[in-house]
């Protein structure tokens, strides 16, 4: 599974790459970096997108993306007792005595894109692989698999709400998920609500999209025994790829229909007001954030890549705060998430 899961997301990271290099040709090319991790072992390829800004009076860059990361990373090495501690929650056949660390594999892409105009919502998707092993003889390589699971997801965050918009990309990720089991969508929807959620903001990040984690043969504690999911780690890989490959047409469609859309000096501010809040959760709350920065040689490059290029904070800012303009409907959208799949059935 090693083998080809990571097979798996280097095709689908080129597949999302050449598909924003094709929707604005003229821009500069995503900056492919690979790497090797040192000390523990491991790889990856940072795939980023940025436009260096002018260095003389001359307008700033009119490129589609303002700036973006479709990163790869497989790595390996051992997992220190208190992570172990923290994962037995989930998988009990994790053995654990408060001073072993244990050999881990954990393979993963992770994409953020922040779009340049303030009518083109920020997306992000992440899909992984984990497996935790039993210390193997020296001189034996790998030794038995212990615990493995999946996880991931892919969420929206607009700084400006086009029902229309919200409505596809739910939609798709829902026709996706239905593949697979029809209880798969509403549950990991549900949990994206909740996982994307400023606590010191009481609002979500974004309108949400999918969130999921823990995949794997054992029982699962948001999901039922007793209806059709994937199960097996070949049904459970089968589903990975669909919902992965259900990115470009869940979000290129809308980036396409908001990119060239004029926009105001209000609404670019608003925009970085929005994205403010998107550093808040992503440095204060995320999993996926702090785990990185805890592991022992950890890329921190890779690891940041998902803040966007500027953002801003106003003291006690009075934007939003009416209900009856355009940034108070996305904050009370933010207050209480939307079910974007009831209302395309409401209007068709």
């Amino acid at each position: 599974m090693r083998q080809r899961f990571e097979e798996y997301i280097f095709g689908l990271q080129e597949e999302i790459i050449t598909s924003f290099e094709t929707l604005d040709p003229n821009a500069p090319k995503f900056k492919r970096d690979s790497w090797q991790r040192a000390h523990q072992g491991g790889k990856g390829v940072s795939g980023v997108f940025f436009a260096p800004p002018p260095t003389d009076a001359s307008p700033g860059p009119q490129t589609v993306l303002e700036k973006a990361g479709v990163n790869i990373s497989v790595v390996h090495g051992m997992l220190p007792p208190a992570a172990i501690k923290e994962m037995r929650a989930d998988h009990s056949s994790i053995p654990y005595d408060e001073k072993t660390s244990l050999p881990f594999f954990a393979a993963g892409i992770s994409l953020v894109v922040h779009p340049r105009s303030p009518h083109a919502p920020t997306v992000h998707a992440n899909y992984r692989y984990f497996e935790i092993s039993e210390k193997a003889p020296e001189g034996e390589g790998t030794g038995k698999v212990v615990a493995w699971w999946f996880g991931g997801g892919s969420d929206l965050t607009p700084s400006y709400l086009y029902d229309e918009d919200a409505r596809h990309f739910h939609t798709t990720l829902r026709n996706a998920c239905n593949q697979h089991g029809s209880e798969l969508y509403p549950v990991f929807k549900k949990w994206c609500d909740e996982y994307f959620y400023i606590v010191h903001r009481q609002e979500t990040r974004g309108v949400g999209g999918l969130f999921f984690d823990d995949l794997s043969t054992e029982k699962h504690a948001r999901l039922s025994d007793d209806v059709k999911r994937p199960r097996s780690s070949e049904e459970i890989f089968n589903f990975i790829k669909t919902v992965g490959n259900s990115f470009v047409p869940s979000y290129l469609p809308i980036l396409e229909r908001r990119m060239s859309m004029p926009s105001t000096d209000q609404q670019r501010r608003w925009q970085l007001l929005r994205r403010g809040r998107y550093v808040e959760f992503n440095l204060v709350y995320d999993r996926g954030t702090k785990f990185g920065l805890k592991t022992p040689s950890a890329r921190i490059e890779s690891i940041l890549m998902s803040l966007p290029e500027t953002a801003r904070w106003e003291y006690m800012t009075d934007m939003g705060s009416d209900l009856e303009s355009e940034e108070g409907r996305l904050i009370a959208v933010l207050k209480q998430p939307v079910d974007w799949v009831g209302l395309e059935n409401l209007q068709s």
